[in-house]
């Protein structure tokens, strides 16, 4: 099939999908520019005792002019797509990256929460068995031990308890109220 004669010219993109391309790059450049601006400390301290060589450090540099290149670039494409929108893409699109890593550590938490209640369940499980465990042979033995004594309850297993205690209400050794009337004169 080959284009009618006079529709030899491509359709036009909206501004939509090239705004959005356009905030799709300027979140590339800021993962960019913050995997730069991590690397750079390390890299000097490294660079200062000599494990690594002069070229990775031009490198960096390099690649860091390019993104400051790229971001000139995004801005004015943005202030040519849409007035002053080039003032505040990057803000935008920082905001969108933020989301995203807070979206990934929220489901990276989730899944870790499924695991670790996976793990719980089962242990739960298992010390439950056990406790059911101890508790059939506490029986066993209790029954094994009545069994021994005959079966027979004795009065020696009864508790004795004694009146007047910090419950009964009255201090113990005084008996009633001891308060006195008092007349009117």
């Amino acid at each position: 099939m080959e284009p009618e004669s006079g529709k030899d010219k491509a359709t036009p993109v909206p501004d939509s999908i090239l705004k959005a391309a356009l905030l799709q790059r300027a979140c590339e450049d800021i993962k960019r520019i913050l995997a730069i601006r991590t690397a750079k400390p390390p890299l000097s301290q490294l660079l200062q005792r000599g494990s690594v060589g002069d070229e990775l450090w031009q490198r960096l540099l390099r690649a860091e002019k390019e993104v400051e290149a790229e971001v000139k670039d995004v801005v004015e494409e943005a202030n040519a797509l849409a007035t002053n929108w080039g003032q505040t893409i990057f803000q935008s699109a920082n905001e969108m990256v933020n989301n995203a890593s807070v979206r990934d550590k929220v489901a990276q938490l989730q899944a870790g929460g499924r695991a670790d209640r996976e793990w719980w369940d089962k242990e739960r499980a298992s010390i439950q068995s056990k406790f059911m465990q101890e508790l059939d042979e506490g029986k066993a033995a209790d029954s094994s031990k009545g069994a021994s004594s005959g079966g027979v309850n004795s009065d020696e297993d009864a508790v004795l308890v004694e009146g007047g205690g910090p419950a009964s209400g009255t201090p113990s050794g005084t008996k009633g109220s001891s308060k006195k009337k008092k007349g009117k004169k």
